[in-house]
């Protein structure tokens, strides 16, 4: 069985970064590379049929885009990396859902790039980078900004 990264993408610079350290290691070691692109999505607990009805609309809207706007044109820079990638685009907590993909996969580790941003509320309550460093049951790699 083949060695599987997961790298989480969001379409920024950092992820992007994120990515290209992923592949440089999945090269090195013949991994697959799973890109992991989140939607937060909280759920209401108190909606009425209809709203639930036009939510998995938007849902379905705002996973399409994603795919084109996002994943898309990444995967086509990657079809000539020489690695296999496997993309998920899925809703929920990004970190909850990112250790859930890696649990889920296999993998042995996880990539994700940091913001940089140090505002109160994430020193208060935790950034997504320091969730997944503390909580995930394989090897983090945090890529710093450049």
């Amino acid at each position: 069985m083949t060695e599987k990264i997961v790298v989480a993408y969001d379409g920024s610079e950092n992820a992007h970064n994120a990515v290209n350290f992923a592949l440089d290691v999945a090269k090195a070691k013949g991994a697959t590379l799973i890109v992991a692109h989140v939607l937060e999505w909280s759920p209401y607990s108190f909606l009425t049929k209809t709203e639930i009805e036009e939510r998995h609309m938007r849902r379905k809207e705002e996973l399409e885009r994603a795919d084109k706007a996002i994943v898309s044109p990444l995967l086509k820079e990657l079809q000539t990396s020489g690695v296999e990638v496997e993309v998920l685009v899925k809703y929920g907590h990004t970190a909850e859902t990112l250790l859930a993909i890696v649990k889920e996969s296999g993998a042995k580790q996880l990539v994700i790039g940091r913001t940089g941003q140090s505002s109160i509320s994430t020193r208060l309550f935790g950034s997504v980078a320091g969730t997944l460093a503390q909580a995930a049951p394989v090897a983090v790699t945090i890529v710093p900004q450049q």
